[in-house]
């Protein structure tokens, strides 16, 4: 299989009655702000430019979605843990995503981003333990392994291991080496 596909932005919706109607698997992106959602979207891709990453975080206030070559798609979702936006703004993202995560017809497999240069962080774990309570299918991504030396990325993914459990895939926005299974995951699930 090709390492990466040719994939293009869709729309960008605030509630589930926004959603675009097709029914392509989609895989919704969960994640702390900074996690790296949009450079793996744009690693997968092969394409720095298709989701806009920023420094800054708290960028993402919609969710957004990335058709890959018709085969899926990727929703990808404001960052949780992120505290710049009000207390109001919060709930109602909280609600909205709730909804499009729980109702949402399309979604075959959440996607937990969490960061190898740091411990897994309290508000991770309240992400897992929701998808848990729900009983939804998860798999965790392990972001930016390029800035870890190689002993501490087999250990921080065994930590995720033992923490989350299920499947895990190490991802590196800098070396696409890792592209190829988690491609493959995506387009037989």
């Amino acid at each position: 299989m090709k390492p990466h596909m040719n994939a293009n932005f869709i729309i960008s919706a605030e509630k589930l009655s926004q959603c675009p109607d097709f029914n392509l698997p989609e895989f919704p992106l969960l994640g702390r702000s900074n996690v790296g959602k949009s450079s793996f979207i744009n690693g997968l891709a092969n394409n720095r430019k298709l989701a806009k990453t920023s420094n800054k975080p708290g960028k993402t206030r919609l969710i957004n979605f990335f058709n890959f070559s018709d085969k899926f798609t990727i929703a990808d979702l404001p960052g949780y843990g992120y505290a710049k936006v009000s207390a109001e703004a919060q709930n109602k993202w909280q609600k909205y995503l709730e909804e499009y995560l729980l109702k949402r017809e399309q979604i075959k497999c959440l996607v937990q981003l969490v960061d190898a240069r740091h411990e897994i962080q309290k508000n991770d774990y309240q992400m897992r333990e929701w998808v848990m309570a729900y009983n939804l299918p998860v798999i965790t991504v392990v972001t930016k392994v390029d800035c870890v030396s190689s002993n501490k990325i087999q250990s921080s993914i065994a930590h995720v291991r033992k923490e989350f459990g299920g499947e895990i895939f190490p991802f590196s926005a800098v070396n696409n080496r890792y592209n190829e299974k988690i491609l493959e995951f995506f387009t037989n699930e």
